[in-house]
């Protein structure tokens, strides 16, 4: 089979164990110098170079030459990363947009739920593609297998880093929205993206606020003793230190979801992160 490009055309590679001769043979019919097993036009327009060695690339990344050695990660032993032609920069071109994770953070009844939401409409009405990762809703899928356990509770929050990661890697807008009481549960999923990708969002709302509103009932039934371990009551909430956003309420006055949205969606925008 071969690739038609105007006057000139790209065959197959022999990968497959097909006769190098008879390569060499066709590729003189058809002007074309074999140098390596995949066969490059000669003379081609600069628009057609470009698009033979993309796919000279793409064949080499197929057949594994550029994937990365075998390496240990965690517990897992003979594992290879295999690199692929398209990567994040092309995925962004596509969505006009700059893949992130914004994670938001503070205590139960803080509105973290509700700007996350807030949130992605405002980015859905500009055209952004976002999609919010919500600390209850991974537990009723991915990590429905977690209690609340000082060590489960941590393992929650890694894997809610690492599919953000994905979704960041992905191009899109990645909104995190969970307690993570601990800066270095939080850092740990900063680590794992690019410099900057990372935007933490501090809902810095007092105690008795958040106690106030108790949406789901939890502070009544902390206070009472029918939950233990929780966040604020009898286990501790570390602020963050040097968060990227802070969105502060003070006293009885509120701030609107959708003015909180605002505020993250014009970080957003003054550091590209709505265009390619």
């Amino acid at each position: 089979m071969a690739l038609k490009l105007g006057s000139a055309r790209l065959w197959e590679t022999n990968a497959m164990g097909l006769n190098h001769k008879a390569h060499k043979r066709l590729a003189a019919l058809h002007g074309v110098d074999v140098r390596s097993s995949i066969l490059k036009p000669v003379q081609a327009t600069a628009g057609y170079s470009s698009i033979a060695t993309s796919l000279i690339n793409d064949c080499a990344i197929i057949s594994g030459k550029n994937s990365h050695k075998m390496t240990t990660i965690g517990k897992s032993t003979n594992i290879v990363w295999h690199k692929c032609a398209v990567e994040k920069f092309d995925r962004q071109e596509l969505l006009l947009q700059k893949g992130c994770v914004i994670w938001i953070t503070g205590l139960s009844g803080s509105g973290k739920s509700t700007l996350a939401c807030a949130l992605n409409r405002g980015l859905h009405s500009r055209g952004k593609l976002a999609y919010i990762l919500d600390g209850d809703n991974v537990r009723h899928g991915l990590n429905n297998d977690l209690s609340f356990k000082a060590e489960d509770r941590a393992e929650n929050i890694r894997r809610i880093g690492e599919v953000a990661k994905l979704f960041a890697d992905a191009g899109i807008i990645c909104i995190a929205s969970l307690i993570s009481p601990f800066r270095k549960d939080r850092d740990a999923c900063r680590a794992l993206l690019p410099e900057g990708d990372f935007i933490e969002a501090f809902l810095d709302v007092p105690l008795e606020v958040c106690e106030a509103r108790d949406p789901k009932g939890l502070y009544k039934l902390a206070r009472s003793g029918k939950i233990k371990g929780f966040t604020g009551i009898d286990d501790p909430y570390e602020p963050p230190v040097n968060c990227e956003i802070v969105i502060q309420q003070k006293g009885e006055d509120c701030i609107s979801p959708c003015e909180m949205a605002e505020t993250v969606i014009s970080y957003l925008e003054e550091r590209g992160y709505l265009q390619a």
